[in-house]
């Protein structure tokens, strides 16, 4: 069939030609959104989930929606190796300028850039990686202590301030959170709890992979109260057949229910492998209906290509000691496997391997799903370590 009408698009935050399965969860951040907007009180939002299951996709969504209700919004990617200070900072001008632009009176939005000012002066000596600077005024005594803690808070709510005197909100979208150290993330938890108290309308949208429940539970003992905590999964198999026969119809083409039975088995009804199994599909096709033959030789294709890129772009980073762990891990049924069956299959002691463990916590690689636990943060990994390491080094 044509490659040019194919409508699907595999790819890192590329939005689907069909968001089946989320509206519960765009209805219920844009009513949270709209009230902290209205000066009535609600919870962040902080969405959580496996790797391909669409959490940055939706967090784009959520934000245009913000932003066409009139609430200014700052979009960050928080990396593994620069300061929340660092990453921070340069939106928040973005976000202050725009509120300066709409303020019809008053200085709030000026004095907040001033804080703003103040904050980065204060903290460079504390995170070297700060390289952004403001040529405004500082305001002696907010915001430039040189204390995260204090100087995060005070900034905060000289932000809310100048968004609640224009009548609006200042909402952060902030991906990859779980990437944040404990203690930053701890800081920014606690400025928006003091915002909140104050009724201020600031607010975060937040995305991460499920051990950031974890640690924004460790970073404030109030995170439950402060957040609602979203969980992003597979789709249901309604909405993943709905992902994939909806783009196909309104190009003309159709897929048999054969062949939307073998890529949902194939796929587990995870977004992005939806969208690498319908593109594939699509491509080895000769007309329509597509065939369970045409899907059948698709899973190949995909396999092979998410073993060269989206699988094999995690496991290289990953050190030989941290391979032979998730490749323990790859010998369960289970999605889940207790650490001391992994350490028993690498025949060694449980604590000789906990430093492995907690390293590839920290890549994003695994999750602890309860304690003692760890799981795969990449859905159908575990075929992957199989291929990609046949024989078992335990």
């Amino acid at each position: 069939m044509d490659a040019r009408r194919n409508p699907f698009v595999p790819g890192a935050g590329n939005a689907p030609p069909e968001l089946a399965g989320r509206a519960a969860v765009i209805e219920q951040t844009d009513i949270a959104l709209s009230r902290i907007r209205d000066g009535k009180p609600d919870r962040s939002v902080l969405l959580y989930g496996l790797r391909g299951v669409g959490k940055t996709v939706l967090l784009n969504r959520l934000r245009q929606n913000a932003e066409a209700s009139g609430i200014v919004c700052v979009s960050i990617e928080a990396p593994e190796t620069r300061s929340l200070p660092a990453v921070l900072a340069p939106q928040l001008r973005t976000g202050l300028l725009l509120l300066d632009r709409l303020a019809a009176a008053g200085d709030t939005a000026k004095k907040a850039l001033s804080a703003l000012s103040g904050f980065v002066r204060g903290l460079k000596a504390k995170f070297g990686d700060i390289e952004f600077s403001l040529d405004i005024p500082s305001l002696p005594g907010i915001a430039d202590s040189g204390d995260l803690d204090n100087d995060i808070r005070d900034l905060m709510i000289e932000i809310g301030m100048a968004a609640k005197e224009r009548g609006t909100a200042f909402a952060m979208f902030i991906d990859e959170l779980q990437y944040v150290p404990e203690k930053q993330l701890a800081a920014l938890i606690s400025a928006l709890h003091a915002c909140a108290q104050r009724s201020l309308p600031i607010t975060l949208v937040g995305a991460g992979l499920p051990q950031l429940v974890g640690a924004t539970g460790r970073a404030k003992s109030y995170a439950e109260r402060l957040f609602q905590f979203v969980p992003i999964g597979a789709l249901s198999a309604a909405d993943a057949a709905e992902a994939i026969r909806k783009p196909a119809a309104k190009e003309g083409v159709e897929f048999s229910d054969g062949a939307i039975k073998k890529i949902l088995r194939a796929t587990q009804g995870y977004p992005y492998f939806l969208q690498e199994w319908g593109k594939h599909s699509w491509a080895v096709a000769a007309a329509s209906p597509v065939s369970t033959a045409d899907v059948t030789a698709a899973t190949a294709i995909a396999v092979n290509e998410l073993d060269a890129s989206f699988f094999r772009v995690r496991f290289d980073r990953c050190t030989p000691s941290e391979k032979n762990y998730l490749r323990a891990m790859a010998e369960s049924d289970d999605e889940v496997s207790r650490s001391g069956e992994i350490a028993a299959r690498l025949g060694r002691l449980p604590n000789l391997v906990a430093p492995t463990r907690a390293s590839l916590i920290k890549k994003g690689m695994i999750y602890s799903p309860a304690h003692g636990d760890a799981a795969f943060t990449v859905p159908l990994f575990s075929g992957y370590m199989r291929r990609a390491m046949p024989m078992f080094p335990g």
